[in-house]
């Protein structure tokens, strides 16, 4: 889709809008999210109010844009009323055109699950739920910090599905204890269940939550690197067998039913980062930007308030920031990157050597159209994939 707006090389990967609703009903110890818990209540029309005033300052930071997508994220967006997510929804489209094929998505926790209130969100415009079951083991959700049982995960996703017609839930792998024949159980059984799109992520510890410090005394010991690789190559031969291959490292989809919010972000687009704790990438007339927003959630509101933002920071993205950017979030698509983009964003190519020694070492390949993908050996190792690349 062509945008109006400021052009450059990644303009056709849509604009996005992320809306972060920070409050949880309590902090998983492995979550290094922005999300907060408060027992005391939120005044959800005092924070709509305060996202309508930060709507209206990315919007005009942003004239003509074609909204492609929204994503509530958070937190627990599933923990908002459905009149407070509508009225979000209403917000971005009185400022922006929405694109009428716009993909809608919110997240949700299992046991924030109610028909009722989903019917709710669909009559809001929200198009697309994705749900943080994380495990189908009851063991492990509550080490996981879960409030919900597999029992309620299961009910969730059938009410999910009976009233979106997008749906994809999240589990999380590589736990404590998991070896590849219990992963593979696990996965079999969600596989059961997923409709179009699931997200599978291997489990790494954050620094400055509950399990870094676990971790450190020694109280919490997740599987080694080569028991991680077992779990990962179960991972793509359960899903592509199953019909849901992986199209970006930990996000699987049957054909045509990837996240087009995610997609945008992995193909370097344009997005508005609002809400607590939120980041954006917009294009201006002096050149790309990265914004963050004020991470508490009080803080934000009083900024937002006083100012009408709660923007703290605003970087000019250099080009080899926008290049080394695009490398790192394109390669994790399995549909890989185009070099003459890079080149457009860095001002120079990439290495022509380079490539062809990791082609000739099995971590890169050559696709239609003079993409280069990394391959099933080079994603797990994708890290040093990049160093190599953007040397």
């Amino acid at each position: 889709m062509s945008l109006p707006g400021p052009d450059h090389p990644t303009r056709d990967a849509g604009f996005g809008v992320y809306l972060h609703w920070p409050f949880c009903a309590a902090k998983c110890p492995y979550c290094d999210f922005n999300s907060h818990v408060r027992h005391g209540g939120i005044d959800e029309p005092r924070f709509l109010d305060a996202f309508r005033s930060e709507i209206a300052h990315f919007a005009g930071r942003t004239p003509g844009r074609i909204v492609t997508s929204i994503f509530l994220g958070g937190g627990t967006p599933s923990l908002m009323r459905p009149a407070t997510v509508a009225g979000l929804l209403d917000a971005v489209a009185d400022r922006w055109s929405v694109a009428p094929d716009a993909e809608i998505t919110l997240e949700a926790n299992p046991s924030s699950v109610e028909a009722g209130r989903f019917h709710g969100y669909r009559a809001a415009g929200v198009n697309r739920v994705s749900l943080g079951v994380q495990a189908l083991d009851d063991a492990s959700l509550r080490a996981l910090g879960r409030l919900h049982d597999v029992a309620q995960a299961l009910d969730a996703i059938r009410v999910a599905q009976a009233v979106f017609a997008r749906t994809s839930f999240d589990l999380i792998y590589a736990r404590s204890g998991q070896t590849p024949e219990m992963w593979r159980a696990e996965l079999g059984a969600a596989l059961t269940h997923a409709a179009e799109h699931l997200s599978l992520y291997q489990l790494t510890i954050e620094p400055g939550t509950p399990f870094h410090g676990l971790a450190a005394a020694g109280k919490l010991v997740i599987p080694d690197d080569d028991t991680g690789r077992a779990l990962y190559d179960v991972t793509q031969e359960l899903c592509g067998r199953a019909g849901l291959p992986a199209y970006e490292i930990s996000n699987h989809a049957r054909p045509g039913a990837e996240s087009r919010h995610n997609l945008l972000y992995w193909r370097y687009g344009e997005y508005a980062g609002i809400g607590p704790g939120a980041h954006g990438r917009l294009v201006t007339a002096a050149g790309r930007i990265g914004t963050v927003v004020e991470r508490s959630p009080e803080a934000w509101l009083a900024r937002v308030e006083r100012d009408g933002h709660g923007i703290v920071e605003t970087e000019a993205l250099s080009a080899p920031d926008q290049a080394d950017e695009f490398l790192v979030m394109g390669l994790r698509l399995m549909e890989g990157i185009d070099p003459a983009r890079y080149a457009a964003l860095k001002g120079r190519p990439l290495n022509g050597n380079r490539i062809g020694v990791l082609v000739a070492d099995g971590l890169l390949e050559r696709r239609p159209g003079g993409r280069i993908a990394a391959t099933p050996r080079g994603a797990p190792v994708l890290n040093a994939l990049v160093a190599e690349l953007a040397a």
